[in-house]
C-alpha cells in the first residue's frame, strides 16, 4: 500500500488537537498539541495548521485530503457551525476556512460520529458484531452526545443532528443546559451533572469514579447511581423505540460506571415499546483514541465518497 492510500485525521476537541495517519490499520504517526481555544477563532485555525505542518514534516508527505471530527455540527444548509461546546466555532464556516488555509480538502463530522464509526470498523463492533447494520454510539462524559452508522456510513440527518440524544429533554424544570432549554440529557447523566447532584446532597465532592465505588457504604452514592441508571434508561429507551439498533457502545467516563450495563437495561425496559430488551450494549474497544480514528476514516474510500457527494 503506497502513500497515497495513507488516511489523514484529525480531533478537534476544545483542550487539544490531535492528529492521526493511518495506512490500513497500522497508525504511522500520532501527535497532539493544545487547541488554546481562548485565543479565538483564527488561534484555532493557526494551531490545525501548525499540527498538520508538524506532522507533514515528521511522514515526509502532506496530506491530500484531511477528515476531521469536532465539537458540535456543520449545518447542511448554512455550512456553518453550530451546537459546538467550544464556542469559538459556532456561526464559522470551518470546513471551508479550514480547507483554504490547509490548501486540501476537509471533510468534517461530528466527534460522536467519528466515534461511532471508529467502533464499528476498528474497534468493538467489529470484534464482536461484525454483521451489525445499525449502530448507536454513545459518548457519556464532561457531555452526552451520540453518534449512529447504518450500514457502515455515518448518519448525519438533514439538519446534522442525527444522534444528538444529549440533548433531548427529560425534565422540562430541570438544570439549564447551554444549548439554552432545560433538562437535556447531558444535563442530568453527564459527569459533571451526576458529581454536581451528589455533591448537593453529601455536602462534598467526589469523582464519579470514587461515587460509583462508594455505593456499599454511602446512602447518596446509591441514590446518584440509581438516579444514573433511571434517567439513562428513559433517555435511551426513546432512542432504541424510534432506531433499534443492533448494537450499542457506550464510551466516556460515565461509561466505566459497569453497573449501567446491567441496571440501565433493567430501567429501559419499563420504557420500551416491546417486551424485552436483547441488544446488545458493549464498551468500546479504542478508548480515547475513537475520535481521531473516526476522523480518518472519513478520508477512505466510500466514506470519502459519501462526505462528498
Amino acid at each position: 500500500m503506497g502513500k497515497g492510500a495513507w488516511d489523514w485525521g484529525i480531533d478537534l476537541g476544545g483542550t487539544k488537537c490531535e492528529c492521526v495517519v493511518l495506512e490500513g490499520d497500522e497508525v504511522l504517526l500520532r501527535h497532539r498539541i493544545l487547541t488554546e481555544r481562548r485565543g479565538g477563532y483564527e488561534h484555532i485555525l493557526g494551531q490545525i495548521a501548525r499540527l498538520v505542518d508538524e506532522c507533514a514534516e515528521r511522514l515526509g508527505q502532506r496530506p491530500v485530503l484531511i477528515g476531521m471530527g469536532t465539537p458540535g455540527a456543520r449545518d447542511p444548509q448554512t455550512g456553518l457551525m453550530k451546537n459546538c461546546n467550544t464556542t469559538e466555532l459556532n456561526g464559522k464556516p470551518l470546513k471551508e476556512d479550514l480547507a483554504r488555509r490547509l490548501g486540501v480538502p476537509v471533510l468534517i463530522a461530528n466527534d460522536a460520529n467519528c466515534f461511532a464509526l471508529a467502533e464499528t470498523h476498528l474497534g468493538a463492533v467489529r470484534q464482536h458484531h461484525p454483521d451489525a447494520r445499525v449502530v448507536f454510539g454513545i459518548i457519556m462524559g464532561t457531555g452526552v452526545g451520540a453518534g449512529i452508522v447504518i450500514n457502515g456510513q455515518i448518519l448525519n440527518g438533514h439538519h446534522g443532528i442525527a444522534g444528538e440524544w444529549g440533548h433531548n429533554v427529560l425534565l422540562p424544570e430541570g438544570p439549564e443546559c447551554y444549548c439554552g432549554k432545560r433538562g437535556c440529557v447531558e444535563t442530568l447523566i453527564s459527569g459533571p451533572a451526576l458529581e454536581a447532584w451528589y455533591e448537593a446532597k453529601a455536602k462534598r465532592h467526589l469523582s464519579l469514579a470514587r461515587i460509583a465505588a462508594a455505593t456499599a457504604h454511602d446512602q447518596v452514592a446509591r441514590l446518584t447511581l440509581d438516579r444514573l441508571h433511571l434517567l439513562f434508561g428513559q433517555a435511551l429507551a426513546n432512542v432504541v423505540n424510534i432506531l433499534d439498533p443492533d448494537v450499542i457502545v457506550i464510551g466516556g467516563g460515565v461509561g466505566n460506571v459497569q453497573s449501567l450495563y446491567r441496571a440501565g437495561r433493567e430501567t429501559l425496559l419499563p420504557f420500551l415499546f416491546n417486551p424485552r430488551f436483547a441488544t446488545p450494549m458493549i464498551a468500546p474497544a479504542l478508548g480515547d483514541s475513537a475520535g481521531v480514528f473516526g476522523a480518518a476514516l472519513l478520508a477512505r474510500g466510500t466514506f470519502r465518497e459519501a462526505q462528498l457527494s
